[in-house]
């Protein structure tokens, strides 16, 4: 077994994992997606990223596009988080909460095609 390719599958699915944790919920509920859970799924995503610069593959480009979009996304989602619960008059209201909300979204479904290109290198790898 090689303890570089399991790090590199454990972060590509926990970053899937805990925007997945984050996403599931009312839209428009913030009581429903928790600051600290898209925090955790940025942070791992980044380093997720970090992780597939190493690769200089095709695949490996695309897994490198696929963690980049979902940076994009959590950041921006983390943005507007921050915009308005601090800079707002108005506080986390519902239409803000289903911007962040949707944004994690983007960022989950650009999370699992980086799980299914693993997968997939995975199921053709010979031995």
């Amino acid at each position: 077994m090689n303890l570089e390719k399991v790090i590199f599958g454990f972060f590509i699915v926990l970053a899937a994992t805990l925007n997945f944790g984050f996403f599931i919920g009312d839209m428009d509920n913030p009581a429903h997606h928790d600051i600290y859970e898209l925090f955790a799924a940025l942070v791992v995503s980044l380093v997720a990223t970090v992780l597939k610069f190493g690769d200089r593959t095709q695949i490996g480009a695309i897994h490198l596009s696929t963690s980049l979009v979902a940076d994009l996304q959590l950041i921006a989602a983390a943005m507007v988080w921050g915009y308005a619960a601090h800079v707002s008059g108005t506080g986390l209201t519902a239409a803000s909460t289903a911007s962040i909300v949707s944004l994690s979204g983007g960022a989950l479904l650009a999370n699992m095609v980086s799980v299914i290109i693993l997968i997939a290198e995975t199921i053709i790898q010979r031995r």
